[in-house]
């Protein structure tokens, strides 16, 4: 099993070695190549992925337009949350930024793991307050920050999408246009 994805697991929940094996055993190793669609908008989503390698993207189309809502890069883990925990068909696409290599982690796995050990339950529940104040951060950067403000957090906090995610990419996840991403880059 890799390093990195127990490394992951264990910055969620500290496990046993017993609870850790159990859970490292449940996953699937995927390598995906550039553009290679893990989650599709309709689908419903049964799985949550790990990045070990590469990143992943979510978007949404809108009137044929894509709007990126969240990058993934190494040592995340991404699903479609609402879509996970309620059945419902997803609105979101998750795609390979790059060529990456993600785990899988089974809905119908995990939920028997959770009835099994105590502390893959306990994994489960971090992650998932994990995942919504990651959300919740997403969110706030658009209620409380101006355009230029945006991008000096990104700058300060996820410096990986300047250098790895196009303009036309970082532009839309921001929820500007590119030709005002460049001027404030201009600017600073």
């Amino acid at each position: 099993m890799t390093s990195s994805l127990e490394a992951g697991i264990q910055s969620i929940a500290e496990l046993s070695r017993d609870a850790s094996d159990l859970l490292l055993h449940a996953t699937r190793q995927k390598p995906l190549a550039k553009g290679q669609v893990l989650l599709s908008e309709g689908q419903v989503c049964k799985t949550i992925w790990y990045v070990e390698k590469g990143y992943l993207r979510t978007f949404y189309n809108k009137d044929g337009k894509e709007i990126n809502t969240r990058f993934s890069f190494e040592n995340e883990f991404v699903t479609d949350l609402k879509s996970l925990r309620s059945g419902v068909p997803s609105a979101c696409w998750i795609q390979a930024g790059e060529a990456a290599v993600v785990w899988e982690f089974a809905k119908e796995t995990l939920l028997e793991l959770y009835r099994q050990s105590a502390e893959i339950e306990s994994f489960g529940r971090n992650l998932l307050e994990q995942m919504l104040v990651d959300q919740e951060d997403h969110a706030n950067l658009f209620r409380i920050h101006s355009l230029t403000e945006r991008y000096a957090y990104v700058v300060r906090h996820f410096p990986q999408l300047l250098q790895r995610v196009s303009l036309s990419q970082l532009s839309s996840y921001l929820g500007m246009a590119r030709e005002t991403v460049s001027r404030i880059r201009k600017n600073r």
